[in-house]
């Protein structure tokens, strides 16, 4: 988390993600932006879980494997059970190669109440300093 509702993260993507030759392939790049567009509401104690009901992907330039990229999200207006959200990847020179927005939905609480979130692999990890 770089700001309240910002999430950021430097990545290389491995060429096994290639769907062309030396370009990541789509469906991963919009998996990343999901799971971005998701987490810049996951800032609060507790974290907070949601869904995605609705993704809208622009593929602008083709996102390379093995080369820097950042990714960013932001959250949007939230409006109690269900907000939005916003995810790019950037290359190295801070061109936009793909963006998305998302509605996100939180999760009904009867269902995380009887979900073991550690079990499942769901941790925050705080910044390393």
């Amino acid at each position: 988390e770089t700001a309240p509702g910002e999430v950021t993260v430097d990545y290389v993507a491995p060429e096994h993600f290639q769907g062309y030759p030396g370009v990541l392939h789509g469906g991963i790049a919009a998996t990343i932006l999901d799971e971005m567009a998701g987490r810049t509401h996951m800032g609060e104690n507790p974290p907070r879980f949601m869904y995605t009901a609705k993704l809208e992907i622009k593929y602008r330039k083709s996102v390379p494997v093995g080369q820097p990229l950042k990714i960013i999200g932001r959250a949007g207006k939230d409006r109690g059970r269900v907000a939005e959200g916003w995810a790019g990847i950037f290359d190295n020179e801070g061109n936009l190669l793909v963006e998305a927005n998302a509605l996100l939905v939180n999760i009904p609480e009867e269902t995380l109440d009887s979900a073991n979130l550690e079990e499942l692999g769901w941790k925050v990890y705080p910044d390393k300093k």
